[in-house]
């Protein structure tokens, strides 16, 4: 007979930040039915020791928090090279917003009210992306060299100088399949299946957005990319360097 110490133990953690106790009772409850582990926070004063402590694999977290609000709590947490997935929750579902919680490294977004079923199915495809290609490492996919940069595939790893900038999952997944793609044009909706699931709403500014992300961190002009090219009319394509562009 599997006990609950032992059923415990094989089941995914997660952690739930939302200032709504009745809301966070009901959704520990359906999460807890379909293989998470949840633990729970009102706020993100504790935020930093749970995930240090607990180590959830994901992080959902509510955008209208009393003190530090949502928004702050990612943009702070991506800033210190947090990669843990984040999905953001909130009563407010404009397109505007949801930009605005992917550029501050969300991973998903989901608007209040919403039904447990869409949540796990959220959550459920984030997880995917960050366990198997091609959001996930990529044992066979070798190093690719351009403008300075290595991009280890194997490891989600992207370097400078011996110095290692941290991707989120989202950023990892984009650029993996660029770069797996290298100078063949691929269209938005190509990409958001790629790199965001089939569960996922369809949302072609989320690759705008994890786009100009990368073209931050990565070229020397973000205003005038080299490697990360619009093609208009249809997407982007990653252009590598003509003698040294290849995976090792």
């Amino acid at each position: 007979m599997i006990t609950i110490a032992q059923l415990a133990k094989t089941m995914r953690k997660i952690l739930l930040v939302d200032d709504d106790a009745e809301l966070r009772r009901l959704l520990a409850t359906y999460l807890g039915r379909h293989g998470f582990d949840t633990l729970l926070l009102p706020d993100t004063r504790q935020l930093d020791a749970f995930l240090d402590r607990y180590q959830p694999q994901l992080l959902v977290l509510d955008l209208m928090l009393p003190g530090e609000d949502g928004l702050a709590a990612c943009r702070r947490l991506r800033a210190r090279g947090e990669t843990r997935p984040v999905i953001m929750l909130t009563a407010r579902d404009e397109p505007v917003d949801r930009v605005i919680g992917l550029e501050m490294g969300a991973d998903d977004y989901l608007g209040k009210p919403f039904d447990p079923r869409e949540l796990v199915a959220r959550i459920e495809a984030v997880l995917r992306r960050g366990t198997r290609p091609p959001a996930a490492p990529d044992p066979e996919g070798g190093v690719t060299r351009f403008g300075g940069w290595l991009f280890d595939r194997g490891t989600r790893q992207l370097s400078k100088d011996g110095q290692v900038v941290a991707l989120t999952s989202g950023e990892f997944a984009l650029l993996n399949a660029l770069v797996a793609n290298a100078s063949q044009p691929m269209k938005r909706e190509r990409l958001l299946e790629l790199t965001r699931g089939e569960t996922t709403e369809a949302f072609d500014r989320a690759i705008d957005v994890q786009i100009h992300r990368l073209r931050r961190l990565i070229e020397v002009d973000p205003a005038r990319p080299r490697y990360l090219q619009t093609v208009w009319g249809i997407g982007y394509v990653f252009v590598p360097d003509s003698a040294n562009g290849a995976a090792e």
